[in-house]
């Protein structure tokens, strides 16, 4: 299914040290970024109390966050747990007040929307899970990584493996950097979402990879140089990546402006990650081709044919 068909290549790969000093630029901003500000950790990383509380009838979760956040403790997080009578606060660690305390004043706010609220459970959440928590988070992204390397390098070569889990990364520091940039809050559901965006990242760059692949078999390309190559299978593969990425889009662009608070930064991640997932993918991983010395011989081996003896 095709939207259009381009008639001529687009010649990307002529613009290639444009797009790869741009995104040399962003990534150095982003990286300064996180370093300068850091990231905005939520309450399941830097500790915090938890709260579960329980209406008799379906609670408005915009009235109870609207009366958590008059308490001004800062970033602090209200969603639905279960049935649409539960619901969950997650707030921050705050000084000189115990979690009894937050839950008594939490409880008694809340209260003069709905007499019969009731609290379930309160849950302290120390600083050392929240360390545990971003250990194991780190773990997760260097293993995405390597089996990604892996994977490209057994099904590909080296030169696509490296390529594409640079320009991987440079998305994955993007989407950090924005975040530190505007202080958004850094929790596990972002968490997730960047390491989704991780793999939706390389099924792009694969599918370029595959035709690149494809285009150096073909007898039509064998006059053609390595940037002609990489054109053609970028150009071949446009109309794709429209459809793929536009219907993507569209969905957590839904959860981003429809999904609330709960899933809003988690769909921020996606947004940001999907992106430029598709600008890596094309004017990143391609370029880096070219600086790795791709050429047709690496691609193609020589057949060997073997001489029959005559008798």
């Amino acid at each position: 299914m095709e939207f259009f068909h381009v008639k001529r290549d687009v010649p990307f790969m002529s613009y290639g040290k444009l797009t790869t000093a741009i995104s040399l630029v962003t990534f150095i901003l982003a990286v300064a970024f996180l370093v300068i500000k850091g990231l905005n950790f939520g309450v399941e990383f830097t500790g915090g109390t938890v709260l579960e509380m329980r209406y008799e009838q379906p609670a408005d979760l915009g009235k109870v966050r609207d009366r958590v956040d008059a308490l001004k403790y800062g970033e602090s997080q209200v969603q639905a747990m279960g049935t649409t009578r539960d619901v969950m606060i997650r707030l921050p660690n705050i000084k000189d007040k115990t979690s009894a305390q937050l839950s008594n004043e939490v409880l008694a706010e809340l209260k003069k929307d709905d007499a019969k609220v009731e609290v379930r459970k309160v849950e302290f959440i120390g600083p050392s899970v929240g360390d545990e928590l971003v250990t194991h988070g780190l773990m997760a992204t260097a293993f995405v990584c390597l089996g990604i390397i892996i994977y490209l390098a057994i099904r590909f070569e080296w030169r696509f493996a490296v390529s594409a889990v640079i320009a991987n990364m440079h998305d994955v520091v993007i989407i950090l950097g924005f975040f530190a940039l505007f202080q958004w809050e850094f929790s596990l559901p972002v968490l997730a979402g960047v390491l989704a965006v991780l793999g939706y990242s390389v099924n792009e760059s694969v599918v370029v990879f595959d035709r690149i692949r494809e285009n150096f078999r073909k007898p039509e390309m064998r006059g053609k140089s390595v940037s002609e190559v990489i054109d053609n299978a970028i150009t071949a593969t446009m109309s794709r990546t429209i459809i793929t990425h536009g219907c993507t889009e569209l969905m957590v662009l839904s959860m981003l402006f429809l999904g609330g608070p709960s899933l809003h930064y988690f769909a921020m991640a996606l947004t940001i990650g999907i992106v430029f997932g598709i600008y890596s993918s094309v004017l990143v991983a391609s370029p880096l081709l070219l600086l790795f010395g791709l050429t047709r011989e690496n691609m193609v081996k020589p057949v060997v044919v073997k001489e029959e003896a005559v008798v």
